[in-house]
């Protein structure tokens, strides 16, 4: 049976600049089932849903619903809803959890601050402090010091693909022992399934085996990134994405929080992105968005289209390193 996970690998299509921008992940605990648009098709209230989504808007800040893995779902309910928020730009990162009896509580939440990457926009939607945090000097919400968060989109409503490649990679996952495992709504790029993203780098994969999860949650325990698979980090757009993993590529930097997109001149179709590396190096990458070929379905049911594609076309170092080391001052 064909499916657009099976079409866009046999066209061997791109995975860089694919992932979605969310510089910040509100993650709403919602078991039972999910529909296509989950936030107002769940067992979540469809008002709160509505009202979340409005108030993220433009904000940097994407919502989602999550659950733990498991064959039925609704039997992980409970009177409480976990919450993560998470922000994903480099030498900024940080992830806050609590645990809320009305997730209605989040509309007290200052989004804007949360977007920009500030956690002081968690103030006034803090619940009751729940049983499992009752030291919390600051209210409900509390540093989260687990291991990293790894989403695996499982939508069957969504895409079929999410579901017949998701879950299982979500269930080998929690089997394994990998604790930080939840399952999440929505997170694009249904081809590229089984698909997921790490927290709190925000780093996207696809094509992902239970495998390469585990190579990559080792490489950010070490707050190294591993590239295979990866989709981009979604503190950025999609030009900054493809930038920055191009950079990575020509220079073998995978220090987790050594590059940051400092700049996206220009707009579609071609954009000149400005990469910058801790030690001081600079690069400009020109990136084309180029209309994929022959058509493909983006997703299963859909008509045959052609998904823009990020391409690299020229990188070009600017500036050495602060010390004068001439590292990997090529272009291309």
């Amino acid at each position: 049976m064909s499916t657009c996970t099976t079409a866009s690998r046999d066209l061997s299509e791109p995975l860089a600049g694919t992932a979605a921008t969310a510089p910040t992940w509100l993650l709403l605990e919602q078991p039972g089932p999910w529909g296509t648009e989950a936030l107002t098709a769940s067992r979540l209230d469809p008002a709160v849903g509505r009202a979340l989504e409005r108030a993220a808007e433009g904000t940097g800040v994407r919502v989602a619903l999550i659950r733990r893995p498991g064959r039925h779902a609704d039997l992980h309910a409970g009177s409480r809803h976990r919450v993560f928020v998470a922000h994903t730009r480099p030498g900024r990162s940080w992830i806050r959890t609590t645990a809320l009896a009305d997730p209605g509580r989040l509309l007290d939440l200052d989004f804007a601050a949360l977007g920009a990457g500030d956690p002081g926009g968690l103030a006034g939607a803090a619940d009751d402090a729940p049983a499992e945090f009752p030291d919390d000097a600051h209210g409900a919400w509390q540093e989260y010091t687990g291991d990293p968060l790894v989403l695996v989109c499982t939508n069957g409503k969504r895409d079929r693909c999410c579901a017949l490649l998701g879950r299982p990679l979500a269930a080998e996952l929690t089997s394994a022992g990998v604790e930080g495992t939840w399952e999440i709504t929505h997170i694009g790029g249904h081809r590229f399934s089984p698909t997921l993203v790490v927290l709190p780098h925000g780093y996207a994969y696809g094509r992902t085996t239970a495998q390469d999860v585990k190579d990559t949650l080792a490489a950010l325990r070490e707050n190294r990134v591993a590239t295979e698979g990866c989709r981009g980090r979604s503190a950025w757009e999609r030009p900054g994405q493809a930038a920055e993993l191009a950079v990575r590529e020509l220079t073998g930097e995978d220090g987790a929080d050594a590059l940051t997109v400092v700049r996206t001149e220009s707009a579609a179709p071609a954009w000149s992105v400005t990469v910058a590396h801790t030690d001081g190096r600079v690069w400009r990458v020109s990136v084309a968005q180029v209309a994929a070929a022959p058509p493909r379905q983006q997703s299963c049911g859909s008509p045959l289209g052609s998904p823009a594609r990020m391409d690299v076309v020229g990188i070009h170092a600017v500036r050495p390193a602060r010390d004068g080391r001439t590292v990997a001052l090529g272009g291309r």
